[in-house]
């Protein structure tokens, strides 16, 4: 089988695409034909040995799939061969074949594209546990979204609006923003020309957020500590920006607000059944039609190197994927 591999940390150029044996599939694993992955911040971080998890040399990155079941091992009941399928696998994604557990594996939805099907684990996922198991979001209350436009960010924008809240979204550029806005945000703030903090406040009557889905980090989680209401929940979804900031415990204090971490990919591995149902309710969302994730750009698994750039260079709206076969 063909898969992309890294054999040295370094830029996506580095990575190489060759011929390589199919990975075993023991007792308990799925063999699934990939025919769409996901493209993440974490690839990049883990081909630059930037991540807190690192494969040995040489490995595939690429940490979600969707595609058809080709083989089952000794003791897998619950898929078959010829079962579409996604599945967060970590790594190993960008290949023609993976082998994963059981457990992750997950039947898509009737008419669910492979592409889309690629695009849904580590984004929706995220926000789906961010926003209904960590930030308690209710409807009407008032969500603020940082990095609207990009992966986490535009899935948040769509499940906050499903959940009925009034969602305000920020970024750094209008065109964008724009489909933050199609996805339902009722205000884009651009925060390039104009103070995100002033503009929730007005926006609120100066009560501030209910909710702040915060991935960027930085100065943004410092200055959403300025325009979160009382008992608002902050939460910290990821570090973009690259700062990790120092909050300010006086205003955690002087709004009686939490600051909340979201590490999804851990609760789904303590709470794999949660997790289960945290995606049959997405894909319920799904087959109603009220949310659909955003893919901007595909590209065939020999330009893998191309989707990750794309990604870097802040190219990408919502969700890349590389499609295979």
């Amino acid at each position: 089988m063909r898969a992309i591999l890294c054999k040295e940390y370094g830029p996506p150029e580095s990575l190489v695409l060759e011929d390589v044996e199919a990975p075993p599939l023991g007792p308990g694993a799925v063999r699934i034909g990939v025919r769409a992955a996901g493209v993440n911040f974490p690839d990049v971080l883990m081909i630059k040995g930037e991540y807190q998890f690192k494969p040995p040399f040489p490995f595939t990155p690429g940490g979600e799939v969707a595609g058809e079941v080709l083989e089952v091992g000794d003791g897998v009941s619950g898929v078959a061969p010829g079962d579409r399928v996604m599945a967060v696998c970590g790594f190993q994604a960008f290949a023609e074949e993976v082998v994963v557990p059981e457990q992750i594996v997950m039947r898509l939805p009737e008419g669910m594209d492979f592409v889309t099907g690629a695009s849904m684990g580590m984004t929706y996922g995220t926000s789906i546990y961010a926003l209904a198991q960590r930030g308690h979001l209710q409807p009407g209350e008032t969500l603020l979204v940082h990095g609207a436009s990009g992966g986490v960010g535009l899935s948040a924008v769509d499940i906050g609006r499903v959940l009925g809240a009034r969602v305000i979204a920020t970024g750094g550029d209008d065109g964008k923003l724009k489909v933050a806005a199609e996805y339902g945000a009722e205000h884009v703030i651009n925060y390039r020309t104009e103070s995100f903090k002033d503009r929730v406040k007005e926006l609120t009557g100066g009560m501030g957020a209910d909710v702040i889905y915060d991935p960027v980090g930085g100065d943004v989680m410092q200055q959403s500590l300025r325009c979160i209401n009382w008992e608002g929940r902050l939460l910290v979804i990821g570090f973009a920006a690259g700062a990790i900031p120092d909050l300010p415990a006086n205003l955690i204090l002087l709004k009686s607000c939490d600051v909340v971490g979201v590490f999804w990919g851990a609760w789904a591995g303590r709470d794999p059944q949660g997790n289960r149902r945290n995606f049959e309710r997405l894909f319920q969302w799904w087959e109603a039609g009220d949310i659909k994730p955003h893919v901007s750009h595909t590209f065939p698994l020999e330009r893998t190197a191309d989707a990750l750039y794309a990604l870097v260079n802040r190219e990408v709206v919502g969700k890349a994927v590389v499609t295979v076969g």
